[in-house]
C-alpha cells in the first residue's frame, strides 16, 4: 500500500485522445469544446486515505469529489453525472471505475499524471504542480 504524496495544486500542462475518447463515453457536445484542451486546476487534499479532489474549469465551475481508499463514495463524471465507486490503491496509483470508464491517477516525475480507458480508447491528461 503505497502512500504516495498527491496532495498539492496541478495546472493542466496536455493530454492525448481527448476527442477519441469524449466521444466514446458520450460527452455532449457542449461539454467535450468547454474542456478541450482546458486549463483546468486539480487541487488534491490528502489526510491518509482521504482525498478531496477538486478540478476547477476556467469561468468558475468546479467538481468535488471526496472519498476514502476502499470505500465506497458518491463521485461525479467529468459529464456531471452522479454515481458511487469503491476508489482503491494499487501500484501507488489511485484506481475508481467510473460507468463507462476506469481512471487512475498518479504522480509520475512530480507530475499528477492521470488515464482513463474506455472501449479500447486510451486518454491520458498530464499536470504539473504549481503549488
Amino acid at each position: 500500500q503505497g502512500n504516495m504524496a498527491f496532495a498539492g495544486k496541478y495546472e493542466f500542462e496536455g493530454d492525448e485522445n481527448y476527442d477519441d475518447f469524449v466521444t466514446k463515453i458520450g460527452l455532449p457536445s457542449d461539454k467535450v469544446e468547454m474542456g478541450r484542451n482546458c486549463k483546468i486546476i486539480t487541487e488534491v487534499v490528502q489526510n491518509g486515505n482521504d482525498f478531496t479532489w477538486t478540478q476547477h474549469f476556467p469561468g468558475g465551475r468546479t467538481t468535488t469529489n471526496t472519498f476514502t481508499i476502499g470505500k465506497e463514495a458518491e463521485m461525479e463524471t467529468m459529464g456531471g453525472k452522479k454515481f458511487k465507486a469503491t476508489v482503491k490503491m494499487e501500484d501507488g496509483k489511485i484506481v475508481a471505475e467510473f460507468p463507462n470508464y476506469r481512471h487512475t491517477a498518479e504522480i509520475s516525475g512530480g507530475k499528477l499524471v492521470e488515464t482513463s480507458v474506455a472501449s479500447g480508447v486510451v486518454y491520458k491528461r498530464t499536470s504539473k504542480k504549481i503549488a
